[in-house]
């Protein structure tokens, strides 16, 4: 019989050389942002809305010209000139903005409830993602589709409208930040709610009254008090405001106040999120 016992001298390989030397068997480490995972993470967002455009693109600029049709062509010459500015170039900046709102909100809410109906959260918190990468991923995901919504919206409106560009950095930050803002409610959204009533509720009672009141369609300056000035605490006026501000070069609340709201406010909801996804609550008990 042939001796197997190894040569004096001669000793196991330990077995992190065997796991270096294998190196498909040792986890991958990432330094700082592990931005392969964070790209998948948005791309995976971003192909699920893409995916039923139907539905998350074509529904909300379908409903933003039923929006412009009552209230613009239908009732043309009826509606007087708001502070200056002709009816339809002043209503449509707003119905654009309440679009990003909407779908920006929508994307990443919805996400996160499916993923937990169905089971599937554990796809998202398996691999090697930092509570900042997963906050990043849907949120940016999110605010993908409110500005994709809101430049689709923008295109199909300015055939009634006809809406020219003040200030194109006032367009390109509130567009932003309104979808950025509303990516972290989502998320926010997504991670209390339990079941699809819980996100309804939300949207129902909470996103389209304060979409609805801040002066989408009217001006706030022309309300009584109180509504006036509780009107200064919504943070979708200055949201529309700022962005109609980019059309038309008015504005009806002060612009620099209204920027370092939604900022302050952005950047609140971004370390909640983050912070909820580093204690795992509602995913992993």
């Amino acid at each position: 019989m042939t001796d197997q016992t190894l040569p004096a001298g001669a000793a196991l390989a330990p077995s992190s050389n065997l796991a270096s030397s294998r190196g498909s068997l040792a986890p991958r480490t990432y330094h700082g942002v592990n931005w392969t995972g964070l790209r998948t993470l948005y791309v995976k967002e971003v192909r699920r809305f893409w995916k039923v455009g139907m539905q998350t693109i074509a529904a909300p600029v379908v409903t933003t010209l039923l929006y412009m049709m009552i209230f613009v062509v239908a009732m043309k010459g009826a509606r007087p000139m708001v502070e200056g500015v002709p009816f339809a170039q002043f209503v449509a900046p707003g119905l654009v903005m309440m679009a990003i709102l909407n779908n920006a909100f929508a994307n990443s809410s919805s996400s996160l409830i499916q993923a937990k109906i169905m089971g599937t959260a554990p796809d998202f918190l398996t691999p090697p993602l930092s509570p900042f990468e997963l906050a990043a991923g849907f949120s940016l995901g999110a605010a993908t589709r409110g500005v994709l919504v809101g430049a689709v919206t923008a295109a199909s409106v300015w055939p009634f409208a006809q809406f020219s560009l003040a200030d194109g950095l006032a367009v390109v930050f509130y567009a932003a930040i309104a979808s950025l803002m509303m990516a972290f409610v989502g998320v926010l959204t997504g991670l209390w709610s339990e079941k699809f009533d819980h996100l309804a509720a939300v949207t129902n009672f909470i996103v389209m009254p304060m979409t609805f009141l801040s002066g989408t369609f009217y001006s706030v300056s022309a309300l009584p008090e109180p509504f006036r000035s509780a009107s200064r605490f919504n943070p979708f006026f200055y949201l529309i405001d700022g962005f109609r501000y980019g059309f038309t070069g008015h504005a009806d609340g002060s612009l620099a106040i209204g920027a370092a709201y939604v900022s302050a406010l952005t950047l609140i909801l971004g370390f909640v999120c983050w912070r909820l996804f580093k204690i795992g609550w509602r995913l992993k008990s």
